[in-house]
């Protein structure tokens, strides 16, 4: 027993410690950091000043850090909306047995592979330039003028244009993670209830929905974790240091920690920590609401 006893310590020591090296020591310091006011991210901790949770308070009364949850929330639900449903859409047609499935499949995955930072640049130099931009163009050959001479990166557009183009780069990731929950369903299924004469609505409503529980689940989860690390779009579609129309928190927590010399904010890598660690709330709140609200435990496949 002891001899097997000190094998289990030997096999699991080291998963153990490089756990608490890569997982747990950050998500502490960042925890420790977040009271203090430090002036940059390398500096030693006797330089710390301690403050409490005055950079909590601050940042709920900062206007610019309330326009960027705003923004996020905004990018999380009305872009969740549309990206969820548009994908399982996707995703129920390419398992409906269509022919060319590899290929629609391929295409609608593609600007998966396309970084964000040439995406991003695609859709402000190709999409929405008001010169030579396809929309333009678009709307000309439709003789809609007006549309045509809309400045889609106007103060008063370019949230709108920032959300529309990403979420056309998300489709192809959720329609994937949906496609494999849709896959995993018995044909069989499917099959008894076509004889019992139930309809593809009929079977799409009250079979594959409710046996996708667990995968809309993982989809909200993905979903709001990319949500939260949204930078490069918002950093591309700035037109300025920090544009309320599209600031997000990580833009303006990278500004805190590393934006020292603008008019905007000063360096205090205690400050970014706080922001952080409220996203990372943010995201463990909305998995923890996901797990109570759809559960899946009594659905097999």
């Amino acid at each position: 027993m002891k001899k097997n006893r000190g094998m289990i310590v030997a096999f699991l020591a080291p998963a153990v410690i490089i756990f608490l090296m890569v997982f747990l020591y950050p998500i502490v310091r960042t925890v420790v950091m977040s009271l203090f006011k430090i002036d940059s991210v390398t500096a030693t901790m006797d330089t710390w000043q301690f403050v409490g949770i005055e950079n909590y308070t601050r940042l709920f009364t900062t206007d610019i850090f309330v326009s960027a949850m705003k923004n996020i929330g905004k990018i999380w639900l009305l872009g969740g909306i549309i990206v969820m449903l548009v994908s399982l859409l996707f995703g129920v047609i390419l398992t409906s047995g269509i022919k060319g499935k590899k290929i629609f499949r391929a295409i609608i995955y593609l600007p998966n592979i396309v970084s964000a930072v040439a995406l991003a640049t695609m859709w402000l130099q190709y999409v929405y330039s008001p010169q030579f931009g396809l929309l333009k163009s678009f709307f000309e050959f439709l003789g809609m003028d007006e549309l045509a001479q809309t400045q889609w990166t106007a103060p008063e557009n370019v949230f709108w244009a920032l959300l529309f183009a990403y979420c056309f780069g998300m489709i192809g990731y959720h329609m994937l993670i949906w496609m494999s929950g849709i896959e995993r369903i018995n044909p069989e299924l499917y099959e008894s209830a076509t004889i019992d004469g139930a309809n593809r609505i009929q079977q799409f409503r009250y079979m594959t929905l409710p046996l996708l529980k667990g995968v809309f689940k993982t989809n909200v989860t993905m979903w709001t974790v990319s949500t939260a690390a949204f930078f490069v779009w918002s950093q591309l579609f700035s037109s300025v240091t920090a544009n309320n129309a599209t600031i997000v928190p990580v833009q303006y927590m990278y500004m805190n920690i590393f934006g020292a010399g603008n008019a905007v904010t000063e360096r205090n890598a205690g400050y970014g920590a706080a922001i952080g660690i409220i996203l990372c709330v943010c995201v463990v709140l909305v998995f923890t609401i996901c797990n109570a609200l759809v559960k899946d435990d009594d659905l097999e496949f």
